[in-house]
């Protein structure tokens, strides 16, 4: 997002606070739904987009819009916060869309924390996301934009049936739609990043050949908090390719201490001579 849109968002999302501190979780929890089905509405119609971004209008005037469609459709507080996303400043429609759909997946995510689940929904978030990448068949089913949304999302319903949280569901439903128009992976990840993020954590995300032991977790964590400055969700990855050795990805740092880089830099090295 450009400034003027940061900053329009910056203000929702304080009221969101606000306003999650005072409700229930579940109240929470359909108020994000309804947030969520206005991104929908928004995503699929470009000139409404572009009605409650126009820089020609006053913010008065775009929020009366938004209240004069919604209003009696949606509950109040969604509407509330809403209105307050729509009446700042926006660079660009898209960027409307992005703060709208944020602010839904915000609004999930505290209703999950307000219920005691946010550990548990970035780590189902996480988990599904592996098995999702480790079968070709899923992931281009789940992934391709030709298969009927429906047809995915039922797809999704069934893999999760009693397996994990509502909310991690909402989620991977948003992740389907393109969440920030990431592919269906990069969504995901996005999604347990924004989970660690709401819980004042950073998420590692751990390559090795062999699972690592928790004592060898719990020691990696403890090194990266230090170096980060705040609590650090491990996520491990098993891959047998690597041979051994870990390579660890926290944001844009990449520390690849596996056999198969070193060998890889042995070869081409030989390589040159």
């Amino acid at each position: 997002m450009q400034a003027a849109s940061r900053e329009s968002y910056k203000i929702a999302a304080e009221r969101l606070d606000e306003y999650v501190r005072g409700a229930e979780a579940s109240a929470v929890a359909t108020t994000a739904d309804d947030i969520l089905s206005v991104a929908a509405l928004l995503r699929r119609e470009p000139r409404l987009r572009r009605a409650l971004s126009d820089p020609a209008r006053s913010g008065e005037d775009r929020s009366g819009l938004l209240t004069g469609m919604l209003s009696g459709k949606i509950g109040a507080d969604a509407l509330t916060l809403l209105t307050a996303l729509v009446s700042g400043r926006w660079s660009a429609p898209s960027e409307l869309l992005d703060g709208t759909e944020r602010l839904g997946v915000e609004a999930l995510l505290a209703s999950a924390d307000s219920a005691g689940e946010l550990s548990e929904v970035e780590d189902e978030l996480f988990r599904f996301g592996q098995v999702v990448a480790g079968s070709p068949e899923l992931s281009n089913a789940l992934s391709d934009p030709m298969v009927p949304s429906e047809r995915r999302a039922t797809l999704v319903d069934q893999l999760l049936a009693g397996k994990a949280r509502p909310v991690t569901g909402r989620l991977v439903g948003v992740a389907l739609g393109g969440f920030g128009g990431r592919s269906f992976s990069g969504a995901l990840t996005r999604l347990v990043e924004l989970s660690a993020d709401r819980r004042d954590r950073q998420v590692a995300y751990v390559t090795v050949a062999a699972p690592l032991s928790d004592g060898e977790e719990q020691r990696l964590g403890a090194r990266l908090s230090a170096i980060y400055g705040r609590e650090v969700s491990v996520r491990q990855t098993v891959n047998p390719d690597v041979l051994g050795g870990v390579s660890v990805r926290v944001g844009s740092d990449l520390y690849d201490g596996t056999v198969l880089r070193r060998l890889n830099e042995t070869r081409n090295a030989l390589a040159k001579r």
